[in-house]
């Protein structure tokens, strides 16, 4: 039951993470407010990883660490840019969706892959497949005007969303690999410092307007909070008993940000719709009692 509680919970920080962003995106440049979040993740990561076997990371883990870093940016910044688009309930369950692709790679690893997770995946791409059909009759959040009617702003939701749900799915791959020494907090806290380092090279070299993201620096501290509130309860729940059950339980957190979407920001949902994401985030509870869940 412990193991479970922690789940909810940081379902309900990851969820809460994701509707900040919604509301605090079309206002912020999205790389410049994921820096901050990494950087925030970063010094909140360091006593927590510090009590972790650093000793226990050969070379080889780190270099995978650091290439987690690397896709945890395009992930992130993919999840941010298609949150600022929206609506939430099409993008939620296609970034959550990637504990399908984890399933994939599983399997070409050779790994044991149980029918539960193909059927989870199947699921899964059902409810996706609902929900975008239904997208371009929405009328609700995200960009307006010539753009949204006709179709363009849901369409690159997707793809936004589709490179955060890869880019979470090679990003924990890369991770679990990294940690099969058992340190999985100092392989947390190397990928975020590469992730925080690329990201500042990218706006080095991008040059995005800084003021206005800095301004929202109290959204950007929560953000940080939440994510890495999140991270700590799933990690915590490892050493439980039946310590599968965080996973699957943290595995609805899109769900939660599509009930707050819903509840504060009046986005409108019809049957279809509902249909679709409770077929996603059933599948996703599949794949997280096959060991495929989590989040990013």
């Amino acid at each position: 039951m412990d193991a479970l509680l922690l789940g909810l919970g940081a379902a309900l920080l990851w969820g809460l993470h994701d509707f900040t962003v919604r509301i605090v995106g079309p206002r912020v440049d999205p790389l410049v407010l994921l820096a901050g979040v990494f950087l925030t993740g970063t010094v909140m990561l360091v006593p927590l990883a510090i009590g972790g076997d650093l000793g226990a990371l050969a070379r080889g883990d780190v270099l995978l660490a650091l290439l987690g870093g690397v896709t945890y940016t395009g992930a992130g910044y993919g999840l941010y840019r298609a949150f600022t688009i929206g609506p939430v309930y099409l993008v939620a369950p296609i970034c959550g969706a990637f504990p399908m692709i984890s399933v994939a790679i599983a399997a070409l690893r050779g790994g044991a892959t149980e029918a539960v997770a193909w059927i989870g995946a199947v699921v899964v791409l059902a409810g996706i497949a609902l929900v975008a059909r239904s997208a371009g009759h929405d009328a609700g959040g995200g960009e307006s005007g010539a753009e949204g009617a006709s179709g363009r702003g849901p369409m690159r939701a997707v793809l936004w969303s589709v490179l955060a749900c890869f880019g979470f799915a090679f990003t924990f791959a890369l991770s679990q690999w990294a940690s099969e020494s058992g340190a999985h907090l100092p392989v947390a806290l190397v990928a975020r410092v590469a992730a925080s380092a690329f990201t500042l090279v990218l706006i080095l070299a991008l040059r995005p307007a800084l003021a206005p993201t800095l301004r929202a620096w109290k959204p950007m501290l929560l953000l940080g909070l939440l994510d890495v509130g999140a991270l700590t309860s799933v990690t915590l729940a490892g050493g439980m008993p039946n310590a599968e059950y965080a996973s699957v339980a943290a595995s609805v957190f899109g769900m939660v940000t599509i009930l707050l979407a819903w509840r504060f920001l009046g986005e409108r949902l019809g049957p279809v719709q509902w249909f679709g994401c409770l077929l996603v985030f059933s599948g996703i509870v599949a794949l997280g009692l096959s060991g495929h869940g989590g989040h990013g």
